[in-house]
């Protein structure tokens, strides 16, 4: 619950994230990448978009054709999101719920899986169900896109985990938010995630966030997966 208000406050008022609408770069280069090196059209799908947000990532893949169910723990992030699917005719159904419990899809009937830097505020059992989930509803073969918190070189992340530190493991609790965040090196990641998942591509990424006129660095993890 102390997440879930916390989210409904930055949506309602953001400090940190952003409203627009435009797809997110590295999830067009995820769909370029199933393209070229997969072979995979993005047609006719089945996506479920996780902390789905207000639906720049949904509003994308079902632009291009796809059916996509987005699962948002923010009243106010599922409303925008509506609004933006309503005035462009295209349709994307949102559900209000964590994603660290059990989704609402059937076994096996999803062809992608997205989580854009959504999971990190989750704590380790929820975690647990979040993957345990993912691997359920994904096809053989589907295809699970993570943008995860970086640890490795992130100077800022082990700042804010030595002064503000969480209650787990590489935690902390981000400073004028109150949002958990979990961040994690390359070993971490992938004894985690290898346990349910092939990993495809991993790549650290540097990019820069701005919150009340400071920009912070961020290192990310770029993690292109698939069930097998």
């Amino acid at each position: 619950m102390a997440q879930e208000n916390v989210w409904e406050r930055e949506y309602r008022k953001s400090k940190l994230l952003t409203k627009e609408n435009k797809p997110q770069s590295d999830v067009v280069r995820f769909v370029q990448f199933l393209k070229k090196e997969e072979g995979l059209i993005p047609e006719n799908l089945s996506i479920l978009d996780l902390g789905s947000g207000t639906g720049r990532n949904s509003f994308y893949f079902a632009e291009i054709g796809n059916k996509v169910l987005g699962l948002e723990i923010s009243k106010t992030a599922i409303e925008i999101g509506n609004d933006n699917a309503k005035n462009a005719g295209l349709n994307v159904k949102y559900i209000k719920q964590s994603i660290g419990e059990i989704f609402p899809c059937d076994s096996e009937s999803v062809d992608v899986v997205l989580d854009v830097t959504s999971s990190n505020s989750l704590n380790e059992s929820e975690r647990e169900v979040f993957l345990s989930e993912t691997n359920r509803v994904l096809k053989s073969g589907g295809y699970f896109f993570t943008k995860a918190l970086c640890k490795d070189g992130d100077d800022n992340a082990k700042f804010l985990i030595k002064n503000f530190p969480g209650k787990e493991k590489d935690t902390y609790i981000m400073p004028e938010l109150g949002v958990t965040e979990r961040v994690w090196t390359k070993d971490d990641f992938v004894q985690t995630y290898e346990k349910y998942f092939k990993i495809l591509h991993m790549e650290k990424k540097t990019s820069y966030s701005r919150m009340n006129s400071r920009s912070y660095k961020r290192n990310f993890w770029i993690v292109y997966m698939k069930k097998a």
